[in-house]
């Protein structure tokens, strides 16, 4: 009997004990919303709120940055009551129609710290957009009643942090690259990136994530140039499935400019060794062996005026590629042979420059132009960037990689660079003009060495007619061979025009239009899926991003990629090899080449089984292959 006495008891003083801490719910078919308390009473004016939302499936509130649509839930109440800032919870990403939001569904608790509040109680007003197909603005006013003792409600409080500070030191390089240090493929599979600010990244923009010797890195999609400090949430999911959270600031990468420089100058000094500039580098060397004993003034006239054409072109092309790049466009070097017009208009250049070396014709400039100093040496200094954006040579790759990733006008003195690099063998006779003593004495061996020169112009334009039949099919064939016959009639001497209709027809034999690369024995067309397929299944992977009118990658093809040593390693070691053809656009290929912060082919991947991608040279030997797979 006295047993049930004190059980009666202790349930009429229960609701005493823990007394519900709660406001009368706000109801819409959208969802239910009510205030809560984690105490029944104040300390010091004190007390812990949140607002409870219990949304119906499919439909979400906003984060505190809501992305590119929504407004957060705010608080507010009268004075003297002063309402703190919400804490919210790690988001979820929505993408719907190009439109990237940070939403939070389901249960959702947002915790705030109210002061100067009467023991009696306290009212909030609350205002959220509730969201699915439609956007639904609602809002509240709730009253609580605070009558002492314990909260029902204060377990639905977060009893820790629902994300906590990252110990890995963070940097944002200003190409948008996140990169966290020591964490490695066996920690993360998946990340997202939550910036706090709303304008930083393009929300619906995809973050690619990859690891290097660095540890993580995350590729962002910036909205304008790098902010001073980013800030935000990072949501890592490990391989098991758990996802943790982390409040991140990551300080930004100061680029070393002057590093980048010299790299931009000793990639365009190496360029004139590559087969694409060489004959004109040649050609104009000729030109100065001709000059022989001229005076000092006008061989310094001579190699500026060169090295001014090379610098013209190059600021040009440098300004046309950053500024479409800051328009939006995935552009990088070599992007004009990409279309089949510029591809036809530089082959007749090729022709036109063949033929006035064999002597069929001189090259005059009409007009005014003709009465400036040193006009030809001018244009030939144009004629030499043109004919080398399809090469590409070591130290080009990261400095103009670099140049994407700056603003516009450090990414333009890195091309300046370049230039500067390029016209330096030439340049170097402005300052030091008794060289040109050095060079061979004019005679009739510079006939024939003019002529000897005619033949990679002939080549070029044959290779790029062959880049055009590869493009645009049987009507680019007919297109350049149409120019090429307008051009070649018109010339004095059209027996010319024989040479180089029998030069393009020996180029385009059978076969000589197969896919860049795909010659390669058991090679398969690049794709992400089938990268992924190959790698799930355990398999190394070599991939070879290439192009026809890649000097360079079809260099790399023939003395590398297909020689016997290189195909039997791929064999022994069951290597699949795959070949993206970046002759027209692509953007599988743009993607894989952004990720790798490379700004044009060719781009040289070896995936072993299970492990982090590495990045070959754009030169390759049979010995760098051989490294990259023993390693």
């Amino acid at each position: 009997m006295g047993r049930n006495v004190l059980l009666l008891l202790l349930l009429a003083l229960a609701p005493r004990l823990c007394w519900a801490a709660a406001s009368p719910p706000f109801s819409s078919p959208r969802d239910e919303v009510r205030l809560i308390s984690a105490t029944n009473e104040t300390k010091d004016g004190k007390i812990k709120l949140a607002l409870e939302f219990n949304l119906k499936p499919g439909w979400h509130i906003y984060w505190r940055n809501p992305g590119d649509a929504g407004f957060p839930p705010t608080v507010s109440a009268k004075p003297p009551v002063v309402l703190g800032p919400i804490a919210f919870p790690p988001p979820e990403f929505l993408s719907q129609n190009g439109v990237g939001a940070y939403v939070l569904s389901g249960h959702v608790v947002l915790p705030f710290t109210a002061s100067r509040v009467a023991e009696n109680g306290v009212a909030v007003e609350a205002r959220w957009l509730a969201c699915a197909d439609v956007c639904v603005p609602e809002h509240a006013s709730f009253t609580l009643a605070l009558s002492g003792g314990a909260s029902a409600e204060a377990g639905l409080f977060p009893t820790a942090p629902a994300s906590i500070p990252s110990p890995y030191a963070a940097h944002l390089a200003p190409d948008g690259t996140l990169t966290l240090a020591g964490l490695t493929p066996r920690q993360v599979k998946t990340a997202r990136f939550f910036p706090d600010a709303p304008t930083v990244l393009v929300n619906d923009a995809p973050q690619r994530l990859s690891f290097g010797p660095e540890g993580m890195r995350l590729r962002l999609k910036l909205a304008g140039t790098p902010p001073p400090t980013l800030t935000g949430i990072l949501e890592l999911t490990d391989p098991s499935g758990q996802t943790q959270a982390l409040n991140l600031t990551a300080a930004p990468a100061a680029p070393a400019h002057v590093p980048w420089w010299l790299l931009a100058l000793l990639g365009g000094l190496v360029l004139n060794l590559m087969p694409c500039v060489f004959p004109v580098l040649a050609m104009k060397g000729l030109a100065f062996a001709r000059l022989g004993g001229a005076a000092y003034g006008y061989i310094r006239r001579e190699a500026l005026g060169y090295a001014a054409g090379v610098m013209v072109s190059m600021a040009t092309l440098g300004g046309l590629l950053l500024g479409l790049r800051q328009a939006g466009e995935q552009v990088f070097w070599g992007f004009q042979f990409h279309s089949p017009i510029f591809v036809a208009a530089a082959g007749w250049m090729m022709l036109a420059a063949g033929l006035s070396l064999a002597g069929a014709f001189h090259v005059s400039v009409p007009g005014f132009i003709g009465r400036l100093p040193a006009q030809h040496s001018f244009f030939t200094g144009l004629l030499a960037v043109l004919v080398a954006t399809p090469c590409t040579a070591p130290f080009m790759g990261a400095a103009l990689a670099a140049a994407f990733a700056l603003p516009f006008l450090p990414a333009f003195t890195l091309f300046l660079a370049l230039g500067a690099g390029l016209a330096l063998p030439i340049l170097i006779l402005a300052f030091l003009p008794q060289l040109a003593a050095l060079l061979p004495r004019p005679g009739r061996w510079m006939a024939v060495a003019q002529k000897v020169l005619a033949i990679p112009m002939f080549g070029s334009f044959a290779w790029l007619v062959w880049v055009l039949y590869l493009q645009a099919g049987p009507q680019g064939l007919i297109l350049a061979l149409v120019g090429a016959a307008i051009l070649t009639l018109a010339v004095p001497r059209r027996p010319a025009f024989a040479l180089v209709l029998v030069a393009l027809l020996l180029f385009l034999r059978p076969g000589a239009a197969d896919q860049p690369g795909l010659s390669l024995p058991n090679a398969r067309p690049y794709s992400a899926s089938t990268l992924a397929d190959l790698r799930a299944a355990g398999r190394p992977v070599f991939i070879d991003l290439t192009a026809a009118w890649c000097i360079t990658c079809q260099v790399n093809e023939r003395t590398t990629l297909s020689a016997a040593p290189v195909q039997t390693l791929f064999r022994n070691q069951h290597v699949a090899v795959l070949v993206g053809d970046w002759t027209d656009r692509n953007p599988d290929i743009t993607a894989l080449l952004e990720e790798n912060h490379r700004a044009g082919v060719p781009l040289y991947l070896y995936y072993p089984p299970g492990g982090a991608p590495k990045l070959l040279p754009q030169i390759l030997t049979p010995g760098i292959v051989a490294a990259a797979l023993s390693g």
